[in-house]
């Protein structure tokens, strides 16, 4: 599923443009961002590819969303 991570004020914010949707990131498996699971303040998980540090942002990617058996 696309999602657009950006960085804001707060922390990290993502957008699901196929379902129109605008949430805060609230947890996340690895401090850096990149290359583990993210939730959402919707209690949505995606896993996010391997990305550098220095990624520009805003980014839209390919990330899968984890079914609650994997959560």
């Amino acid at each position: 599923m696309k999602i657009t991570l950006r960085k804001v004020a707060s922390g990290w914010q993502a957008y699901v443009p196929k379902k129109d949707l605008e949430e805060p990131v609230v947890a996340m498996q690895h401090p850096t961002l990149w290359g583990g699971w993210i939730e959402l303040a919707n209690g949505w998980r995606f896993d996010v590819p391997p990305m550098p540090l220095d990624t520009p942002l805003p980014l839209t990617l390919d990330a899968r969303k984890l079914s609650e058996e994997e959560v």
